[in-house]
């Protein structure tokens, strides 16, 4: 039995109520623009009243699933639009450009992100049958979006509930976790998680990745990078820009700038300082490279950001 669209989005079917649903919860959940912490630490909710102009910002691994309204993330020159029919997967950190789309106050921007379990993904594997286990793919980007199915819609509404019944938490939701990392992976693209956790060269890149933000303000040696993941510096170099689509060097840089932004921004350094302490030799050199990453010099681009606030 097939379901047309029309029925799909009519508002007597079952999903329009079940999305309608966690649309209210998270509206009585996240109360204030910007992020709001859950009592499940892996479970964060945002909220905005108003579209955003695009900011860097450095996605986590996670699924990030957008109840209402939309949002842009946009990698190199890759584009990735999710909105409530859409969702995004970020199998590996990524810093990138991220802008609500769609907000009023009327109808807020609503999304919830959940921290990915690479543990749990790699059990998971081990625990599918092989006619349902998703096959590694190619190198791919370290992010996709994906329509959102009913039986994933479920799963986090689940989750979502459970924040209104605390003694229950601990107990339910990390069996709701489990339901949600199994739909993605049995999901259309559930191979590009499968690369994360499979070993080759994407799990190798991944390690080098880690090795990059354990390390960022140290000076970088992609020899030494390449021989600590186990790989030659040429493959290191081809495999890195595709799965995040910048050079290891280029991703350290942008580790570094996030860095000093948020010590200016939250901990009120100088940016001399700031620039220092995530690894800068050269104050000017620092501020060129912020001005061409967050589009103003640090002082001036760190006082609009705190007016704006």
């Amino acid at each position: 039995m097939h379901t047309n669209i029309s029925e799909l989005h009519s508002p007597a079917s079952p999903r329009d109520a079940r999305h309608k649903e966690l649309a209210a919860r998270l509206s009585l959940l996240a109360r204030v623009d910007g992020l709001n912490q859950t009592r499940f630490a892996p479970l964060t909710l945002s909220r905005a009243t108003t579209p955003t102009q695009r900011m860097p910002m450095v996605y986590q691994p996670s699924l990030c699933v957008v109840v209402q309204g939309s949002k842009r993330a946009t990698l190199g020159e890759e584009v990735f639009n999710y909105d409530p029919l859409n969702y995004l997967v970020v199998s590996v950190a990524l810093p990138m450009m991220s802008q609500i789309v769609q907000a009023s106050p009327e109808n807020p921007y609503l999304c919830l992100r959940l921290a990915l379990d690479v543990e749990q993904i790699s059990t998971l594997l081990l625990e599918l049958d092989k006619t349902r286990t998703p096959v590694a793919s190619r190198a791919t980007r370290g992010l996709y979006v994906s329509r959102l199915g009913d039986s994933l819609l479920d799963a986090v509404l689940r989750l979502v509930r459970l924040l209104d019944a605390p003694q229950e938490l601990p107990v339910l939701a990390p069996l709701a976790v489990r339901e949600i990392h199994y739909r993605l992976l049995i999901g259309d693209l559930g191979h590009r998680l499968v690369n994360l956790v499979a070993g080759g060269n994407t799990q190798r890149v991944s390690r080098a990745i880690s090795w990059i933000s354990e390390r960022y303000t140290q000076p970088l040696r992609i020899e030494q990078l390449a021989e600590a993941v186990h790989m030659s510096p040429s493959t290191l170099h081809h495999r890195f820009k595709a799965l995040t689509s910048m050079s290891p060097l280029q991703y350290q840089k942008q580790l570094r700038l996030h860095e000093a932004r948020r010590l200016m921004l939250t901990d009120d350094l100088d940016c001399a300082v700031a620039a220092h302490r995530v690894g800068y030799e050269s104050p000017s050199q620092f501020s060129r490279e912020y001005r061409r990453l967050f589009g103003a010099p640090p002082r001036l681009e760190i006082t609009r950001l705190r007016k704006s606030a």
